[in-house]
């Protein structure tokens, strides 16, 4: 199996900054891209962005020139430095790792338990 546990949300003033993490672990053989999702109240789910194993990255134009999406492959970890928050930035945000598991197993998707950022006026 396949875990993916996020950390780092929380709340934080309008202008302020974030930065969160997320870690894939289990039985892994590599992993293709990650990514960050986040779900607003009363939205779908939207793509903030991604990054693949080789570093390139995709962001929606709502956060480009403030977010940030970085990994580390040796660690199976991707971060998002989130600047110059807004309120509409408030929301849960989800990890994805595409990942190739071992033992042959199938390419599959695998999603984080979520982390909450609020971005108060």
């Amino acid at each position: 199996q396949v875990q993916v546990v996020e950390s780092g949300g929380g709340l934080v003033q309008a202008g302020g900054s974030l930065r969160l993490s997320c870690a894939a672990s289990g039985r892994i053989f590599s992993i293709n891209a990650m990514g960050w999702y986040r779900r607003a109240p009363g939205k779908q789910r939207e793509l903030v962005a991604t990054i693949t194993g080789g570093g390139i990255t995709n962001y929606a134009d709502s956060v480009k020139g403030r977010f940030t999406i970085s990994r580390d492959n040796a660690k199976n970890t991707v971060y998002l430095q989130m600047n110059s928050l807004k309120p509409e930035d408030t929301a849960v945000y989800y990890c994805n790792a595409n990942v190739f598991g071992a033992g042959g197993t199938p390419r599959n998707d695998y999603w984080g338990q979520g982390t909450q950022v609020t971005v108060s006026s």
